[in-house]
């Protein structure tokens, strides 16, 4: 491990969390706003401040920023930790929410796009807050590392080792040849689509504030509001069917817009990712339609408004609500949970297992079904027609094993708290609760439902639960790869 170098990029990445506090200070003096909020975002500035100095004064050397993959895996879990510590510290500081661990389990869910809170009134809080916590997703969206890549020069292999780690997906691929560039094309198609949702928002008479809070949830597919009763509290079937059509854009793997561009257009509508995607949306929704149709729980017309959105929410795992489904049909419930595990493209900021990992997992299962009816047959795991690499099948079977052992795990830590202390004891309250953090979603089933909250945990609960958004957010290694001694070797 190079500890200058850690020390430096750490200290650029405060100078950059600084830079972006500095919006919600000015709207709280420009809202007049109490003093404690200012004086809460000008502490975490201060930090950030601090920080930024230390990491220039021991900047080094050109010739000495190297950095092996495993120690680039875990400096990202690490910068990814610090910066949600750094984002508590103005809802810690102002008083907005007293409990540090409160503050942690907010800010962790906002930097991860998981969009579960602790808040039971989010419409009390100051503006200033708001935006910060829509802002933490729109920076966690596509990533803070990617950013500062796309920004600041430095060492393409120290930024490889970086990108890969903080990257989705089974494998990772540069739309061109420099890392950097691709970083700010990835940066520029997603800024501009934002905007583009934020002029489709205030056309159809949002303010302009929430249009731009909810342009940033979106866009990330986190899932804050500023609304208690999220989507719902506007009532309208335009807004509604815009933020349906761009979750499942944000869904989408981000080179295929790049292909878009440079006018592959053939090739950008075949992917196999993509394709894939789209008919699990289509199939689930149509099957929820009739559930609930047949149930007599809504008509036809209210039955595909509520369906189409609800299922595009969960599966882009950005967690908006129109409606609790909570009290819908146990098959839809059982649908839900299921698009919700396997989530949006690899490449986009959507959380979940990813749409390709249940490609390859599906291909590699009927093929070693194959091989048992035929030994001597030679197969290989395909995706767009070309051989998917053995180490690539191998990863993403070690990722679904690791994947439902910190399901279990976490189910079981979460459990335990709760029935210790008397509350939230209901089995499907717990597992959902893991599944909709670890998967980045945000509301779950039961009490964490799209009308409760996480409020009612404890602190062992919130902490298993915020360490379980970023093991989704980073996909698991550069998480556990912080306690594995080889990557602090010295180098």
């Amino acid at each position: 491990m190079n500890y200058r170098l850690i020390a430096f990029v750490l200290g650029e990445v405060a100078l950059i969390v600084g830079a972006l506090l500095c919006v919600p200070l000015f709207m709280a003096v420009g809202f007049h706003e109490p003093n404690s909020s200012i004086i809460g975002f000008c502490t975490a500035i201060g930090i950030c401040l601090a920080l930024g100095i230390f990491g220039v004064a021991v900047r080094p050397p050109k010739n000495k920023r190297d950095l092996r993959p495993s120690s680039g895996f875990a400096t990202c879990g690490m910068f990814w930790i610090f910066i949600s510590l750094i984002g508590a510290v103005p809802y810690c500081v102002s008083g907005n929410i007293p409990s540090f661990v409160d503050a942690l389990f907010e800010t962790v869910s906002g930097f991860t796009t998981t969009g579960a809170s602790i808040l039971s009134n989010v419409e009390a809080m100051p503006k200033s807050m708001l935006f910060w916590r829509a802002l933490t997703q729109w920076i966690g969206g596509m990533g803070v590392l990617v950013f500062v890549i796309a920004i600041l020069p430095r060492n393409s292999k120290m930024s490889t080792a970086l990108a890969k780690a903080e990257i989705p997906g089974p494998q990772f691929d540069k739309l061109v040849s420099k890392l950097r560039f691709t970083s700010q094309i990835l940066y520029a198609i997603y800024i501009a689509m934002t905007l583009i949702l934020v002029g489709l928002l205030c056309a159809c008479k949002m303010p302009v504030f929430d249009s731009f809070c909810h342009a940033f949830s979106t866009a990330s597919t986190g899932g804050f509001s500023v609304k208690n009763a999220s989507i719902a509290a506007y009532n309208s079937v335009s807004i509604e069917a815009i933020l349906t059509v761009f979750m499942m854009l944000f869904a989408v793997n981000f080179n295929i817009y790049y292909l878009l561009i440079i006018r592959h257009t053939l090739k950008a509508l075949k992917n196999e990712e993509f394709l894939t995607l789209i008919s699990i949306y289509l199939i689930v929704v149509a099957a929820i339609v009739i559930d609930l149709v047949a149930s007599k729980t809504y008509n036809g017309g209210d039955s595909v408004r509520y369906a189409a959105f609800n299922v595009a929410s969960m599966m882009s795992t950005t967690g908006f609500g129109t409606a609790d489904f909570t009290k819908w049909p146990v098959l839809t419930q059982v649908l839900l949970l299921m698009v919700m595990c396997i989530g949006g493209s690899a490449g986009s900021t959507a959380g979940g297992m990813k749409v390709s990992r249940a490609i390859i997992l599906t291909k590699s299962s009927y093929i070693n079904l194959k091989k048992t009816l035929s030994p001597r047959s030679v197969y290989s795991v395909k995706l767009d027609k070309k051989p998917v690499g053995e180490d690539t099948v191998s990863g993403v079977h070690s990722f679904l094993v690791l994947y439902v052992l910190i399901i279990v795990a976490s189910t079981v830590l979460v459990s335990i708290e709760r029935v210790a202390e008397g509350g939230f004891s209901q089995f499907e309250t717990n597992f959902s609760a893991v599944i909709a953090c670890f998967n980045n979603i945000g509301p779950g089933i039961g009490a964490v439902g799209p009308n409760g909250n996480y409020g009612g945990y404890g602190i062992l609960a919130k902490l298993v639960l915020s360490l379980d958004m970023l093991l989704g957010r980073l996909e698991i290694l550069p998480i556990l790869l912080i306690l594995h001694k080889n990557s602090w070797k010295r180098i």
